[in-house]
């Protein structure tokens, strides 16, 4: 049995949970708060009970490191050693136009994700904090970024050009990226399977409402158009 560990890394939280492949059975999940403070703290839920600890966490290196000692905890843990993670998942906000789907994290994404800053600056930078503290824990552990924007770069020019002066996008790269992808592409597949139909005969507007809210119009499996734009405060 494969055991996966998923992260969404913030820029002073920390998101996780574990899987059990290839039946897709969380776990157990946490979350770490006050990243950067003398008084953070993690929190660890699953049918063991809850694991909690607080304690200084001067940076993400530090919160992974309680993360490592949550999921190995005797009592409480979700497994018995870190070499039970097989692969690590993680949610990245902005992949830009470099890609359409998640990709096994090298030196090349890497790099893209860093370039890509300056289109989601709050994000990006946490992001690729939480990866290279997940990629020195777990050295020789598949790594694996799932882009918010990459089911959004089927849509069409006519769809993610604004009506301005061209030389925005191709200068400073303005245009509808879209995000929640991931939620939107889960969500439009599921409905598909309630239904009992196939991708290639249905159509779907997709809704994501939580914090922050987005709708996208699906056509046979793929985004045509979405609410959000250059940023999220499209809406």
């Amino acid at each position: 049995m494969e055991k996966l560990l998923v992260l969404n890394c913030g820029s002073s939280s920390l998101k996780y949970e574990v899987y059990a492949m290839p039946s897709k059975t969380s776990l157990g999940k946490g979350l770490v708060e006050r990243i950067g403070s003398s008084t953070g703290v993690i929190t660890q839920k699953s049918d063991k009970g809850v694991f909690e600890v607080e304690k200084p966490l001067p940076d993400h290196d530090k919160a992974m490191e309680l993360v490592k000692a949550a999921l190995t905890d005797s009592e409480k843990g979700l497994i018995e050693t870190i070499d039970e993670i097989t692969g690590v998942g993680h949610r990245t906000v902005h992949g830009g136009e470099d890609y359409a789907s998640s990709v096994i994290i090298d030196d090349d994404v890497i790099a893209a994700i860093e370039k890509n800053i300056d289109l989601a600056p709050l994000h990006n930078p946490p992001n690729l904090t939480g990866i290279r503290a997940a990629m020195e824990m777990l050295p020789k552990v598949p790594q694996v970024a799932v882009f918010d924007t990459a089911f959004h770069q089927t849509l069409a020019p006519s769809s993610y050009l604004y009506g301005l002066p061209r030389e925005l996008y191709t200068k400073y790269r303005i245009r509808r990226y879209g995000f929640h992808g991931t939620s939107h592409q889960y969500v439009s597949n599921e409905a598909v399977k309630l239904m009992k139909r196939s991708v290639e005969n249905t159509n779907v507007i997709s809704c994501h409402l939580g914090n922050g809210a987005s709708i996208t119009a699906i056509r046979q499996g793929e985004s045509v158009e979405t609410s959000m734009g250059f940023t999220p405060l499209e809406g």
